[in-house]
């Protein structure tokens, strides 16, 4: 997997750890159980964030603003973000190290 991309899956990661922390804190707090250590992912996340090219990094935002998930994996040779069918010349040699995006949603794909 290019190295952008794995900086970029883990990128989405950390967004969704976030979210989910900022999301749920006040019922987790409620149920006795502390959810301390946001400010700690929030650091993570600037951390990587400046370790991603810039160009990726606004496709990224561009991409979590509209679908909420901007890197997915390909499975069957179908995107999981929008299920459309992935050319069989994106898993060329040729292609290999590259970050690619889905022809018909736009969303950066991995091969797991």
């Amino acid at each position: 997997m290019h190295p952008q991309l794995q900086l970029l899956v883990a990128l989405q990661d950390l967004d969704g750890m976030i979210r989910e922390t900022d999301e749920q804190g006040s019922e987790l707090e409620g149920l006795g159980f502390s959810h301390g250590g946001l400010e700690e992912l929030k650091k993570s996340r600037e951390d990587l964030a400046a370790q991603i090219e810039p160009g990726h990094l606004s496709w990224y935002r561009r991409l979590t603003g509209k679908f909420g998930h901007a890197v997915v994996p390909v499975v069957g040779n179908l995107c999981t973000g929008c299920f459309a069918n992935i050319p069989s010349s994106f898993v060329s040699k040729t292609n290999e190290n590259k970050v690619q995006k889905c022809e018909s949603c736009g969303r950066l794909l991995y091969w797991p």
